[in-house]
């Protein structure tokens, strides 16, 4: 039997990474019939609750001598998806590719995203690192020209976001209902973040106050009630300090942080619009063809829209939100023009991310067939 072991962000702390591990495990598994998939994630309970895996163990929890035995085992290791080899985080996540590399178990990436990367000793440890990968994938071009800036060797594969390839699961009336969302009017939904690199310069009540003249002028405007969906706990947070300076927050609803990454994509139909800073968010409206608008925060965000043929225009970086205004009025007009790009490019972003799984499995075939000779080798002297 195959045994490949998957590490990244997982156990539940984001939605995005959660539908990168979902669509990384049913590659695995369509592509590997009968793999045993093994998952290194930040809460096994999590992890081994809600995706179809063989085993799951916490490599935070766990000392080094658990933890070798595991990874010993492996076929395979693939490090991701997902943005996870950063300042302040690169090592942590690069721990079990190390034990890896040391006891010669072939390293890939699955699609990640990488920066920023502004710390020596990082940009170090990840150069050590990806330098001895069988191979290296990415989901964007900025990852892979910081990879190469760094001076990693290996060459270097843009493919796309792993989270792409997933199928919606219907989102019901039932469940809207459930969830407090009327109808009867336009639904706008909404992905807010903390501020951070997303508006540096403005102060923590002016960028809430940004996003709340954002969020009336669409209700105001276009007559509809403005979803806010929260792609990870902390978002939560910032969309009810965003619905505190409303004048209009009876037409704002907050989605609970309890639905799967399947059944947001199925939230998107409903909506007439997309306007979110979390990239994930943005790719489940393009899946669905959902017209979306960008609040780029980070190279990642920049990249997916240049990828669909948008430009990331709108910003909440200055003090009045009126350019970011005037563009939410031009995608409304524009819609069905909109809807007609992601659907032609969307699919050329699917193809791309099909690619990931073959070529990182093209690793393991080796070692798979010569365990499976061994075990065979090992069967005839028995019987012998």
């Amino acid at each position: 039997m195959t045994v490949i072991g998957i590490s990244g962000s997982y156990g539940g702390l984001n939605l995005g990474d959660e539908a990168i591990l979902t669509s990384a495990i049913e590659q695995l598994r369509t592509t590997v019939p009968g793999v045993e998939v093994v998952v290194f994630s930040r809460n096994a309970a999590h992890t081994r609750e809600n995706h179809a895996v063989d085993r799951v163990l916490n490599p935070r929890e766990a000392m080094r001598d658990e933890i070798t035995p595991e990874v010993e085992r492996l076929d395979l290791l693939l490090l991701g998806g997902g943005g996870i080899l950063y300042d302040s985080e690169a090592q942590t996540y690069l721990r079990e590719v190390t034990i890896a590399q040391k006891l010669g178990v072939p390293t890939y990436t699955f699609a990640i995203g990488v920066g920023p990367l502004k710390d020596r000793v990082e940009r170090d440890a990840v150069r050590e690192g990806l330098d001895r990968m069988t191979g290296i994938t990415v989901r964007e071009p900025s990852a892979k020209r910081l990879i190469e800036e760094i001076g990693v060797q290996v060459p270097v594969t843009v493919t796309a976001d792993p989270a792409l390839l997933l199928k919606p699961e219907p989102f019901t009336e039932e469940m809207l209902a459930e969830a407090g969302i009327p109808r009867g009017r336009p639904l706008v939904g909404l992905s807010v973040r903390e501020q951070g690199a997303a508006a540096p310069e403005l102060t923590d009540a002016a960028y809430h106050q940004l996003l709340a003249e954002a969020a009336d002028y669409i209700v105001q405007r276009f007559g509809a009630d403005v979803v806010f969906v929260p792609m990870e706990r902390a978002d939560v947070r910032e969309a009810h300090r965003v619905m505190g300076r409303m004048a209009v927050s009876e037409r704002a609803h907050l989605l609970q942080y309890r639905y799967t990454p399947r059944q947001i994509i199925g939230l998107m139909d409903h909506f007439e619009m997309a306007v979110g800073m979390r990239l994930h968010f943005l790719i489940f409206a393009a899946i669905t063809g959902t017209p979306l608008i960008a609040l780029p925060y980070a190279s990642k965000v920049s990249d997916f829209l240049s990828s669909v043929g948008l430009e990331p225009r709108a910003t909440v970086s200055h003090t009045t939100a009126g350019t970011f205004l005037a563009d939410l009025d031009r995608l409304w007009d524009h819609r069905a023009e909109q809807k007609g790009l992601l659907r032609d490019r969307i699919p050329v972003l699917m193809e791309r991310a099909r690619e990931t799984a073959p070529l990182a499995l093209r690793t393991v075939t080796p070692r798979a067939e010569a365990a499976a000779e061994a075990a065979a080798e090992a069967a005839a002297e028995a019987a012998e």
